[in-house]
């Protein structure tokens, strides 16, 4: 006395309906796994501990008067360079001014 295909489909949807799982009678894949487990973006942001930068502190009490050396060596090497004639060139303030109007293509 085996049961009827159809008394065993309809069995295996009430139980579907029952534990709340989805209803997939011919197996293919739908991802449901991944979509049931917990999300892991919050755990891994988490995990790390925030970083500290030294120049958000400096912004945020000017009254300790810090002074963010790498800043400051990083400004020195900048005016360096300028007065070598080696720095970045001047925006331009008009379209006049721009290099690009200058080329031909």
């Amino acid at each position: 006395m085996s049961a009827s295909t159809n008394r065993l489909t309809s069995l295996l949807k009430l139980r579907s309906s029952i534990f709340q799982t989805a209803w997939n009678p011919t197996g293919i894949r739908t991802g449901a796994k991944y979509l049931r487990s917990n999300l892991r973006g919050p755990a891994m942001v988490n995990y790390y501990p925030t970083s500290i930068n030294l120049s958000q502190i400096i912004r945020r009490y000017p009254e300790l008067e810090m002074v963010d050396e790498d800043e400051q060596q990083r400004f020195e090497d900048v005016a360096y360079k300028r007065k070598r004639g080696k720095g970045a060139p001047k925006k331009a303030k008009t379209k006049a001014d721009s290099r690009r109007l200058g080329k031909k293509r």
